[in-house]
C-alpha cells in the first residue's frame, strides 16, 4: 500500500476528554465524523484501484487518526485495536463493518468458539459512523463492485499493536500481532 503522510495539522483539545484519560470514544466519533465532511482532505487522498491507501492525520487529545482509501472489494480481516477505543465514519462510498456483540478477553486465548447471537452487520455510508470500546473486535469491508470508499478513523491511545484473527464458522483464532512499525 502506498504510504502518504500529511504535514501536521493543529487540533483542538478533545471533546469529551477526561484529565489524563485521552478522547472519549464518543469525542472520537465526533471527530471523525467532522473530518469526513472536510471535502478538501478527502479529495487529497490518492485512490488506488489495487489497495488501501493511507493518510495519517493528527487527531484530538493526543489519538492517532487515519484517512483510508478503500478499492472496490477490500476489506480488513478480522482484527482488534490492541486495547485501544476508536471510532470511524465513511466520507464517501459505503463500508460494512461485521463485528461481535460481546466483549472478548484481550489475552491469554488462540482459538475461541464464539456462541451463537454474537454476529452484527452494519452499512455505513457517507456521514455515518461509529465508536467502540476497547474489546472491539470487527472487519471492515468495502463490498461495492464498482466503488471506491474512504473513511477517518481515530484511535486513543494511539494503537499499540493490533491482533489478527481468522474466522471460521463459530471458531475465531488468533492469527498474528501487528506492531505500529508494520503500519506506519
Amino acid at each position: 500500500m502506498p504510504d502518504v503522510h500529511t504535514p501536521a495539522r493543529p487540533h483542538a483539545p478533545a471533546e469529551g476528554a477526561a484529565p489524563g484519560h485521552g478522547p472519549s470514544a464518543a469525542a472520537l466519533l465526533g471527530f471523525a465524523l467532522r473530518t469526513a465532511a472536510d471535502t478538501a482532505l478527502i479529495a487529497s487522498l490518492p485512490l488506488d484501484p489495487e489497495g488501501r491507501t493511507w493518510i495519517q492525520l493528527d487527531g484530538p487529545g493526543g489519538s492517532e487518526a487515519w484517512l483510508i482509501g478503500w478499492p472496490p472489494g477490500t476489506g480488513t480481516g478480522w482484527h482488534d485495536h490492541g486495547g485501544s477505543r476508536g471510532a470511524f465514519a465513511t466520507a464517501s462510498g459505503e463500508l460494512t463493518e461485521q463485528s461481535l456483540a460481546v466483549q472478548l478477553p484481550t489475552e491469554g486465548w488462540k482459538t475461541l468458539e464464539l456462541a451463537d447471537g454474537v454476529d452484527r452487520r452494519r452499512r455505513l455510508g457517507d456521514g455515518r459512523g461509529r465508536a467502540f470500546g476497547p474489546h472491539h473486535v470487527h472487519q471492515v469491508l468495502n463490498l461495492s463492485a464498482d466503488t471506491h470508499a474512504v473513511s477517518v478513523h481515530a484511535y486513543y491511545p494511539p494503537l499499540p499493536l493490533m491482533r489478527r484473527y481468522s474466522r471460521t464458522g463459530p471458531v475465531l483464532r488468533l492469527e498474528e500481532v501487528e506492531r505500529p512499525e508494520e503500519w506506519q
